[in-house]
This record gives structure tokens, sequence and C-alpha cells, in this order.
């Protein structure tokens, strides 16, 4: 079996002509699992687990008169580890710094992400069931549940990785498994400015606006990297304030020494015990924070979102789903309205008007790569309608041979108006920042 050129195995290099691996893997499993207590066995090291995995796979091979090449026996000794103390045939998918996201589609298709591209890989589960006990494995000990009353569910790995699990009957095909990797070492914001996704003076401007208690939304579309870009803002805040983060699985990683984190809990199996991200949102502000960072505001939690940022809890942040900044303003209106209060229209947006102070706007362009392609002030109210002024912007010129876009992260050369109250806060905002000069094309 050989990598091919994109580093990920394809399915046209499978072990297909080994005598049923996958069922030979099923039986040495079986085996050992019966000869060696499962308790002793998960307290002894790879290597040693490697030796007690060996000596039952040459004992199963001499029953059945098998004889298999080194690199096969090193590869179901392999397999057999990753399914105990890992996750299956996806283990070494997740093992890979590489690949950003998994993706099983049943159990015979498993996709990965790689440079911002999906591919097929060669990872194959036995039998649905064979999927089902790795979303178990997932999801267990978080405290949740995947069942037919329950298809659906969110979770994360111990590293803080993403997890979306649905199962039949609501998906058609099997289990389906969602996993978005995030770096073992947290992406800083140099990081981002050498991947292209901001410049170094839309990093200065944006961590002088978190110094300067703005209120920021990170928008964007699914995968486009909001979550990235919220924790690298976080990493912003003084390490003296007290950060509260609200999040439906806990995945941020702010390095600062205050952070109380909150995680949303689904009900159980009577339909009790729910705590959802709004019930987190109120209770926040009971706890004296300097600062609340919602992992993503969805429904009718972005009024008591939108409350807090309008009485005193300046320097919030949080992100939302949207293609655009305008269109992060109409979500934020139609979110508050899932709140269940009756305000008017007008009475929405000057709410939002008046606590938001920029929209960070996020988007993963058709190469895969992850652009800032816009940030934008909201200005307030004329008439019935916020005013929103792009101070930065991504200008896309084309795409070039190898299909990667071509285009010039810059400011549009217009200040913001909130410059006084960074100068109230004893920081500045020089002119330069928002000089319209030739970046260069990125």
């Amino acid at each position: 079996m050989h990598p091919s050129s994109d580093g990920l195995e394809h399915p046209t290099s499978r072990n297909s002509g080994l005598p049923d691996q996958a069922g030979l893997e099923r039986r040495i499993h079986q085996k050992l699992m019966e000869d060696v207590d499962p308790e002793e066995l998960s307290h002894l090291d790879r290597t040693a687990m490697a030796n007690e995995i060996q000596i039952v796979m040459y004992s199963v091979l001499a029953q059945e008169g098998t004889a298999l090449p080194a690199r096969t026996r090193d590869r179901i000794v392999a397999n057999i580890m990753d399914e105990i103390l890992g996750y299956g045939p996806i283990q070494p998918l997740l093992d890979d710094i590489s690949v950003t996201e998994v993706m099983v589609n049943g159990p015979d298709k498993v996709y990965a992400e790689k440079s911002g591209r999906l591919y097929l890989t060669d990872k194959v589960f036995r039998d649905d069931s064979h999927v089902m006990r790795i979303i178990e494995k997932i999801v267990s000990p978080l405290g949740r549940r995947v069942d037919e009353s329950s298809p659906m569910v969110d979770g994360r790995l111990p590293d803080g990785s993403r997890v979306n699990a649905i199962i039949q009957p609501v998906a058609v095909t099997g289990p389906t498994l969602t996993i978005r990797k995030f770096a073992k070492d947290p992406f800083k914001v140099d990081d981002l400015i050498r991947f292209g996704t901001m410049t170094e003076d839309m990093a200065e401007f944006l961590r002088t606006c978190v110094l300067g208690r703005l209120n920021l939304v990170v928008s964007g579309g699914t995968g486009s990297g909001k979550t990235t870009t919220l924790n690298v803002l976080s990493s912003f805040i003084p390490n003296d304030e007290r950060i509260l983060t609200i999040e439906d699985a806990a995945e941020l990683q702010l390095q600062q020494d205050h952070v109380v984190t909150l995680e949303s809990r689904p009900s159980n199996l009577e339909g009790r015990g729910e705590i959802s991200i709004r019930m987190l949102v109120r209770n926040a502000l009971r706890m004296r924070p300097d600062r609340i960072v919602v992992g993503e505001c969805r429904g009718g939690e972005a009024l008591d979102m939108l409350q807090a940022m309008n009485t005193g809890h300046d320097g919030s942040l949080t992100t939302l789903h949207a293609n655009s900044p305008r269109h992060a303003i109409s979500r934020l209106e139609t979110m508050t309205l899932m709140a269940g209060t009756e305000l008017p229209s007008r009475a929405i947006r000057e709410q939002v008007a008046s606590a938001v102070h920029l929209i960070v706007q996020q988007s993963r362009l058709r190469d895969g790569s992850r652009k800032l392609t816009y940030i934008t002030e909201v200005q307030g109210m004329e008439g019935d309608t916020i005013i929103l002024q792009d101070i930065f912007k991504f200008e896309q010129r084309g795409v070039d041979e190898h299909g990667k876009v071509i285009g010039e992260l810059a400011p549009t050369g217009l200040r913001p108006k909130f410059t006084e109250k960074i100068l109230q806060q004893g920081l500045s905002l020089p002119a330069t920042l928002f000089e319209k000069k030739a970046k260069g094309w990125l």
C-alpha cells in the first residue's frame, strides 16, 4: 500500500489481495480480549501491548495455517492498537498533523481534508456497528448519548477537536462522523499572517480593538476558520482580566490565567436537564466577567449577548454564520427574534447598532485558503438602516494557473469612527494603518 502524491492513501491502493484482513483483525482482536484481561491491557505501554498482540496474532495465524508478509503483520498490529488506544481506522488521520478534517460517510467512505482540499482515503470500517462503537467511544466520556431517539450529537475529542455524529434513521447512508481537528499548539496571530489570512496591519488593528474593549463579531461560513480567528482575537485580552467562555462543546484554547469555561448540556433520556447557551449567557452576567466570549451565537442567546454588550460588558467576542457583514447584521436581528420577545425591528436594530462595534468577516476561498475578507465598522443608525463601513477588504483579482486565488488584503483608506473610544483607553491607531497603499497580491 503506497500513499499517493497528496499524502493520503486512496482506495486504489487497498490491500485487496490479502486473505480477508478485516476478518483476521477481528478474530485476533477477539482472541486478545479473551486471553488478556482488558483492564491489564489498558495499563500496558505501546511496546508491551504490541508484543501481546503479536503473540496472539501468531497463535491465530498458526491455527488457521495463514502466512502473511511482515508489512501486513505490522499493519494488523498497528490497526488493533489504534482500535484499543484510539479511534480505530481513523486514528492515523487524527495523528497526521497535515489533515485538518476527517469525514466518515458510512463504513466504507472515509474522507479527509488536507491543504483545504478533500480526498477519499483508504481507511474503512468493517460495518455500521464498527462506526457506532467508535462514535460511542468518543461521546460516552462526555456524558452524551447517540441512539435512535437522539440520533445527533456534538462533542469533542480530548485535544479539543470538534465532533459531530449523526446516525440512522436520520443518516440514510449509515452512521456519519465529522471531526474538525484543532492544532495541538493553538495558532497564533503570526501563523495567520504567515498563512495569508490577515496582514500585519490588520492584526495590529484588531489587537488594538480588543485591548480597547470593542465588541467584535466574527462571521463566516462553515469551515471558514471562525473559531481559529476567535481564538487568536481572544489571545489579545490582557492576562489580568476574568474571561468567561461559553460554548456548545468546549474547544477554545485561551492561554490566560483567569479563564472560566462553560459548556452547554443536552437533555437527558427523560427530556430534562438541558442547559442551553442562552441560560449560560444569562448566568455569566452574575459571575463578574471582564469579558464574555461566546463560541457561536445560533439562536435566542443573541438577545442576551447584545444586552450584555449594551450594559457594561464591553470587549465581548462571538461568532456566527453569515456570508457578509450585512448578512451578519440580518442574522443577529433574526436570532434576536428567536428569543421570543415582541420587539419591533427598529428596536432590535438599535440594540445591534449600539452593541456591535466591528464585524470580522472570514471566508474560505475556492482554493481552500482562508482569509479575512472584510473588517467592517458598525457606525450606527440612519433612519431604520444600520450603517456599515469597510475598514479593510480583500479584493480578488483572479485565479492563477494552479487554481490559487490572487488578491490583495488592504485598507480602504477610511478611518473608523470609534477612534475616539480607542484614544480614551490610552491606545492609538496610527494613521498609517489606514493608508491605501500597494501591499502586493497574495
